[in-house]
């Protein structure tokens, strides 16, 4: 099957009055993308392994993507890619949840190897994944780490306290001629609000 008629295969097996348009295929040598609502999640996956034509027995991996300040808006995608070792194609799942609010049913029972990548979504973007098996214990941040580093509103306190090394622009280094305007990196607050010289109000 091209990689167009596993993804339209897929859409069938899931469609509804939402599923209608959300296909799509960027080449050749690309997989097929459906896009389904956050409530079919679950289900897509499960189509995807359980379905005779598209036998995708393998699990890739799953991610989680902030699509603050993009076209698409607001809210967290979900990816997921899967192959078929049977028949050497794969399709990529996606769906949006939303930021306030960002949950989807677990995938662990049709894919057991699923459970890390779901715990890293969850450790990173504060994605919750409803019954997922182990509480999604933390994977990768030390005890007591606060916030979800992944997320684009997530202040990288690091380049507030200490300065960041090296000259990165022409006239930056010490006694040199004199730098343009720096700009702070996205998601750095200046240091009069946020951090150790922050302004007290």
């Amino acid at each position: 099957m091209t990689p167009e008629e596993v993804a339209h295969r897929l859409a069938h097996l899931v469609a509804d009055e939402r599923t209608a348009e959300s296909v799509s295929v960027g080449g050749a040598w690309s997989r097929g993308v459906v896009d389904v609502p956050a409530d079919r999640w679950a289900g897509a996956i499960m189509s995807a392994r359980d379905d005779a034509r598209l036998s995708c027995n393998f699990f890739d991996f799953l991610c989680a993507v902030d699509e603050t300040g993009s076209a698409e808006g607001e809210d967290f995608a979900l990816v997921a890619h899967l192959w078929s070792t049977e028949h050497r194609h794969g399709v990529v799942i996606r769906t949006r949840v939303p930021r306030d609010a960002p949950h989807v049913e677990s995938v662990v029972d049709v894919y057991p190897g699923a459970a890390w990548h779901e715990r890293e979504a969850h450790e990173m973007y504060g994605v919750h994944f409803d019954g997922h098996p182990g509480d999604l214990l933390p994977l990768l941040l030390p005890d007591g780490f606060e916030g979800h580093p992944m997320r684009k509103d997530f202040v990288l306190a690091s380049r507030v306290v200490k300065p960041w090394p090296g000259a990165k622009e022409p006239g930056e280094s010490e006694g040199g001629a004199p730098s343009r305007r720096r700009i702070r990196p996205p998601g750095v607050p200046s240091p009069e609000e946020w951090g150790p010289d922050a302004v007290q109000s």
